[in-house]
């Protein structure tokens, strides 16, 4: 809050800290029904058309933050969550929030292949040295 009573578009004070606590940016839910998709490492792409979405008073300002965020380049959960200072897991409700309304998109990575058996590489390097 600035000196002169008006309120911060951000919600923060400097000094105070968060005045809006979590659970308050998340209605009271932990979880969305899409979280199994949102680890911290998938990206959340935007997917909003112009500024429209803006209007929405379902939105708070942390979801649009978040759209804004991904407009130009997709940003991974934990990215967001550093970008707008508050807990991974209320970054992956508003972030569910927000597929469900269809203005982002979430791709999770490419899974790593799975790692080789030791015994196959035991035989390579057997094989190796009785070359």
């Amino acid at each position: 809050m600035n000196g002169d009573g008006q309120g911060s578009s951000h919600w923060f004070d400097d000094e105070a800290g968060p005045v809006v606590r979590p659970y308050a940016m998340t209605r009271g839910r932990t979880s969305h029904a899409a979280q199994h998709r949102l680890d911290v490492i998938a990206l959340v792409v935007s997917e909003a058309q112009g500024d429209d979405f803006e209007a929405d008073p379902s939105l708070s300002p942390e979801h649009v933050d978040i759209v804004e965020l991904c407009r130009d380049t997709p940003q991974s959960v934990a990215e967001l969550a550093a970008g707008l200072d508050l807990p991974v897991a209320v970054v992956r409700v508003l972030v569910g929030d927000l597929v469900d309304g269809e203005l982002v998109q979430v791709t999770r990575p490419v899974p790593t292949a799975e790692p080789v058996d030791e015994s196959i590489l035991r035989n390579v390097i057997t094989g190796l040295r009785d070359l």
